[in-house]
């Protein structure tokens, strides 16, 4: 999107805005995208590498599904439609709300621009390979929390800044 076409609709803030849309995002996709990276090359699908004995392992998996395996069973052709339509739609609409946020609310604006670093992060996977690759495995005696990732990581602490800015009353008129 042009910069002078931002500064008209959303202020003149727009150019610093987007110069931190792009600096954070661009953080979030490349250390993701990177870090798969090294997982695809270095360990085989299924393989595990302790890391921290009995808390936290480097396991190469691929989550067909969604959050947790969220209709991991479906066909991919409704997967990937799905999937992706909702990626789009809520890049959209958080890259809008990024846009709209005051400037006083920064940590809400890094909380929304992890979290759309992180969905473009899983959503370039989806686009590449159907599915999502994760790699971190934490787990305390028999009990794991599901495989996630860079991207995982970066939705995950924007929505506790998201859901602190709600939960507070600190969200923008």
């Amino acid at each position: 999107m042009n910069a002078d076409i931002l500064t008209q609709v959303f202020g003149a803030s727009a150019r610093i805005k987007t110069i931190r849309l792009l600096m954070v995002v661009g953080a979030i996709i490349l250390l993701d995208q990177f870090s798969k990276m090294i997982i695809l090359q270095q360990v085989p699908l299924f393989h595990m590498i302790p890391v921290i004995p009995g808390f936290f392992n480097i396991t190469h998996i691929h989550n067909p599904g969604g959050a947790f395996g969220f209709m991991a069973g479906q066909g991919p052709e409704v997967r990937t439609f799905l999937f992706q339509a909702m990626s789009i739609l809520a890049a959209v609409f958080i890259a809008v709300f990024y846009y709209r946020t005051p400037s006083e609310y920064r940590w809400l604006s890094f909380g929304l621009l992890l979290i759309l670093g992180g969905a473009i992060g899983n959503m370039i996977d989806r686009f590449r390979f159907g599915e999502v690759v994760d790699f971190l495995d934490f787990y305390i005696k028999g009990y794991h929390w599901p495989a996630f990732n860079v991207a995982d990581s970066g939705i995950t602490v924007g929505m506790v800044i998201l859901v602190l800015h709600l939960l507070f009353n600190k969200m923008p008129d």
